[in-house]
């Protein structure tokens, strides 16, 4: 069917950080006093997680210390390149995005959900229910926080909530970081999600070069900053973050047209475009794992040394595995692109109809680590049709 539809509305369960930043609430962060932030995140109970520099790359892991964050360091990123190079200044959220996603603390790679226990020869089965951690995610891009938005509507439905991202979903605390650069793969702006971050956060700072301008968005950001008796920002903080955040749409490499993208993708479905991205396309699945809102997985039976003892988990699975679209005896997506076409017109397409947006938010992760270099903002054009300039995509 090409036909438009009108997505429905999903009755959802309220993720814990939704409304608008409260009134009264940007305040003034100095760059010396950024410790003390970290730390009363930390004295609150939370593991606090973030940006840290590992095998030449930008990934997400634990932080204590302003010395744990990326400072003076930025990332260059082209279709299939990335690469760590030294910034003029030493800033440290002076990046975008890297491999790593916030998908991988929400929604793990692999998740026990059923552990088995055999005594005298009778098999009995348990939920595996581990207490929820308390984080704190540090330095949300706005791209990012749109794709936890996308992943609430996935695993919060009303009838079909999945208990184990709800739990990490609530004891999740958001701290925003506002985008004054961007990379050349960046196209948020086009799909309404940044730079700037719309609701959902408890804290969105954005850097400038003495401090971070602080916007408060729920009573539990309050909470957390208001014993740091924080100034209110002045006129000249927040002019300067909001000339950061415009430099960074600016900046932006690529653009994606989305009106009528929906009904463009699912006219194109016999478009010999598929089969000349085959050629090129490796299978790997590298775009659905580096993907923040990608949520396919498979569930397997672990067995153990111990015969009587066996655990089922959930682990990520990819539509690009030849196997994943197995049923009934058979493969039902034979070939690499039958398979990326899936990916695309669900991600862009077929998405709206079961949840009411896109599944892509721009962040671009999928353009810079696929190996051979494909890029959405390249095909999508091509198999519609649509000319893309020199400006739209490098």
């Amino acid at each position: 069917m090409t036909e438009a539809s009108t997505p429905i509305p999903l009755p959802l369960v309220d993720p814990p950080s939704a409304g608008p930043p409260l009134a009264d609430s940007t305040r003034w962060l100095p760059r010396a006093r950024l410790q003390h932030f970290l730390d009363a995140i930390i004295h609150a109970g939370f593991e606090l997680l973030g940006p840290t520099v590992d095998s030449g790359a930008i990934v997400y892991g634990p932080i204590r210390e302003v010395a744990d964050l990326p400072v003076g360091w930025t990332e260059v990123q082209e279709a299939g390149r990335y690469r760590l190079e030294r910034r003029a200044d030493d800033r440290c959220f002076g990046f975008t995005v890297g491999p790593h996603s916030w998908k991988r603390y929400l929604f793990p790679p692999v998740e026990t959900l059923v552990t088995g226990q055999r005594q005298a020869g009778v098999w009995t089965f348990q939920e595996s229910r581990l207490p929820a951690p308390k984080q704190a995610f540090l330095g949300v891009r706005g791209c990012e926080l749109a794709a936890i938005g996308v992943q609430d509507r996935v695993f919060l439905q009303e009838g079909q909530c999945d208990p184990g991202y709800a739990a990490r979903r609530a004891g999740a605390l958001l701290i925003a970081i506002e985008c004054t650069q961007a990379a050349a793969t960046c196209f948020c702006a086009s799909m309404g999600t940044g730079p700037e971050c719309g609701p959902g956060f408890d804290l969105a700072l954005t850097e400038i070069d003495h401090g971070f301008v602080v916007r408060i968005g729920t009573p539990r950001g309050r909470d957390l900053i208001e014993p740091l008796d924080l100034q209110l920002a002045g006129n000249d903080e927040a002019d300067s973050a909001a000339a950061g955040r415009a430099q960074a749409r600016e900046q932006m490499g690529r653009t994606l047209a989305t009106a009528g993208l929906r009904e463009g993708l699912l006219a194109q479905l016999r478009s010999p475009r598929w089969d000349e991205i085959a050629q090129r396309c490796l299978s790997c699945a590298n775009c659905t794992a580096v993907c923040p809102t990608c949520f396919c997985s498979s569930v397997v039976d672990v067995p153990s040394l111990d015969p009587d003892t066996i655990e089922r988990e959930r682990r990520w699975d990819s539509c690009f595995q030849h196997d994943f679209s197995w049923q009934g005896g058979g493969v039902i997506r034979q070939t690499i692109g039958h398979r990326y076409r899936q990916w695309l017109t669900h991600k862009l397409a077929t998405w709206h109809d079961q949840f009411g947006v896109s599944g892509c938010v721009g962040c671009g992760r999928c353009i810079t680590w696929c190996p051979v270099g494909i890029d959405l903002t390249v095909e999508v054009p091509a198999l519609l049709g649509t000319a893309v300039t020199a400006g739209d995509s490098a």
